[in-house]
């Protein structure tokens, strides 16, 4: 199929073009690498005057490009798509941490809903916002409502990690398969590192804080929690005692940072 831009260009396709990358909203850059693997694909030169995690802000003009016009065109289309997502999720991720003031952990583990092509980006993003991907270091073992209906119960879904000793085991608290309070206490006596809140319930929260915390174990514990949080809930959750908070929705599906490309000039 034809590209009409070889014929719209057709009488300048010699020429080359200067052109600028703005931001149209403050926010967080990510997506460097790709956007200079973009512009290289694309036989693009590309000036990024901004790095990865670095602040953008509203009207900046971060990145140069000279090229020709279907490049140019090509760019528009291409290279604001490896920029705008990724800044928007780091963006949210940095906006998370700031409100959380150091209080608990941020976590977004969402992106493994995301579609296979993004899964990285999302993860890279993440980080680049300064929150993390994964509920704690490997190794560790995420013993979710499926794998313990599957297992039969927490103690016997803890039981069957044994082999992995050296594994952390995170158990998901739901008042599933007793009250919240039973398994809490499950999840303490059976050798579980994390205790995962994952109801989006304060109340239930609070049931299984005060579980861990009669126990004479909270020091050795980390109470996460998770379930619809917004990033708006963050300052009155950073009162809860809660080591890691878990957000999904808020951050994988920020807003773009919108950006623009506009040709400032023709080389000569």
């Amino acid at each position: 199929m034809t590209d009409v831009r070889d014929t719209l260009f057709q009488k300048i396709s010699e020429k080359r073009y200067r052109a600028v990358l703005t931001a149209e909203h403050s926010g967080v850059l990510s997506g460097e690498a790709e956007a200079r693997a973009c512009a290289e694909n694309l036989g693009v030169e590309f000036e990024l005057c901004k790095k990865d995690g670095d602040e953008l802000s509203r009207g900046e003009r971060f990145a140069n490009l000279l090229a020709s016009s279907k490049q140019i065109a090509l760019a528009e289309e291409q290279l604001i798509g490896t920029l705008a997502k990724a800044s928007g999720i780091a963006t949210a991720a940095r906006t998370a941490v700031q409100l959380a003031d150091g209080k608990m952990k941020i976590v977004s583990g969402s992106w493994k809903k995301m579609p296979p092509q993004m899964k990285q980006m999302v993860r890279s993003a993440t980080f680049t916002g300064g929150a993390s991907f994964r509920i704690c270091e490997q190794p560790m073992i995420y013993l979710d409502k499926n794998f313990i209906r599957m297992l039969g119960s927490i103690p016997k879904a803890l039981e069957a990690c044994k082999p992995f000793e050296e594994s952390t085991k995170v158990v998901q608290i739901k008042g599933i398969t007793g009250t919240i309070e039973e398994e809490t206490q499950q999840a303490i006596c059976g050798g579980g590192n994390i205790v995962m809140v994952d109801t989006g319930n304060l109340e239930d929260l609070r049931r299984c804080r005060k579980v861990m915390e009669a126990s004479g174990k909270r020091e050795k514990l980390k109470l996460a929690f998770a379930g619809g949080v917004r990033l708006t809930d963050i300052p009155g959750l950073a009162d809860e005692r809660i080591d890691i908070l878990c957000i999904g929705k808020e951050i994988v599906d920020a807003q773009l940072l919108d950006m623009k490309l506009d040709v400032i000039q023709e080389e000569t």
